[in-house]
């Protein structure tokens, strides 16, 4: 792993989800996987719902509008 890749340089590309993980697939190839327990609203929204996001600041996070919810990709990367 190439370690001088700073936290900032490395964005989201795109996001999918299963029935007990949210799967964040980043601009270097890489794909974080996360539990849907650690985020209680999209844990408990629809389908519908959690495919309704976009990616902000240039894909430095994610926005889901009508659940009020952001997550950075360097928090994703922090876990």
């Amino acid at each position: 792993m190439n370690s001088s890749i700073k936290l900032g340089a490395v964005t989201a590309a795109s996001v999918r989800f299963d029935a007990e993980m949210m799967h964040v697939r980043l601009s270097d190839g890489r794909e974080i996987s996360v539990p849907l327990e650690w985020f209680p609203r999209l844990r408990d929204a629809s389908e519908k719902q959690r495919k309704n996001w976009r990616l902000i600041g240039k894909g430095v996070g994610i926005h889901w509008e009508e659940l009020d919810e952001d997550i950075s990709v360097e928090a994703l990367l922090r876990c």
